[in-house]
């Protein structure tokens, strides 16, 4: 799956681009898209056929977590349609101090047949993810916590994720650091049910610095 996403601040912020984006991931043999915001999706809807992993990225003041942080944003992506919804599963502090478990038993109670995957940063969030009945347990947000700053997705041949298949029941989906072809073709080996690729092919403005700091290493 291809993330095709693009935040208010950079280049390639608009619906018609990630639209297109999601056209060419598509033609290029992807098999599914993740995307931000109802904007977006709607657009990607136009260019492609793929199921969607849907999120809504919104800050509040009184939180950590960003990812479809509340209701207000779970509601949006299903009016607009969504194969998957994608929220933040981490211990992160949530808005107005509601619970990981919380907003869980209160989606399935309200949309009780749409599916779900959880975006966690620990082997121990995910483990919780899977026991609250999660359909889905990803690793996106290794490395983008408090509690996993000295955690990374690759490290030691995919340990997290190794751990992470060994200790839960639902599919886990590779996300996070998959930038190479062999680094996407040894997660499914290890028995990851997809993975999502993003910056690497969707972002062209970080692959360009990349290969400017390349040259740039003394």
């Amino acid at each position: 799956m291809v993330s095709c996403q693009a935040l208010p601040d950079e280049p390639l912020h608009s619906s018609f681009i990630m639209g297109r984006m999601a056209l060419a991931a598509t033609q290029g043999g992807a098999g599914g898209i993740r995307a931000n915001t109802v904007e977006d999706i709607a657009e990607i809807k136009k260019n492609t056929g793929l199921p969607i992993i849907g999120i809504i990225k919104q800050n509040y003041e009184d939180a950590e977590v960003y990812i479809t942080p509340t209701m207000r944003e779970i509601s949006a992506l299903v009016e607009e349609g969504v194969d998957i919804i994608a929220l933040d599963a981490t211990i992160s502090r949530r808005p107005n101090g509601q619970t990981l478990e919380e907003l869980f038993a209160q989606i399935k109670e309200t949309y009780p047949n749409q599916l779900l995957m959880a975006d966690c940063s620990t082997v121990e969030e995910a483990v919780n993810a899977d026991k609250l009945g999660f359909d889905f347990i990803g690793t996106t947000l290794v490395g983008y916590t408090k509690q996993s700053t000295n955690l990374k997705i690759e490290a030691d041949d995919f340990a997290i994720i190794r751990s992470i298949l060994s200790q839960v029941s639902h599919p886990v989906i590779a996300e996070g650091h998959i930038d190479t072809p062999n680094k996407l073709r040894r997660v499914i080996d290890l028995g990851c049910y997809c993975a999502v690729v993003g910056s690497i092919i969707t972002r062209p403005k970080l692959i360009t610095q990349a290969f400017v700091d390349a040259l740039e290493v003394e």
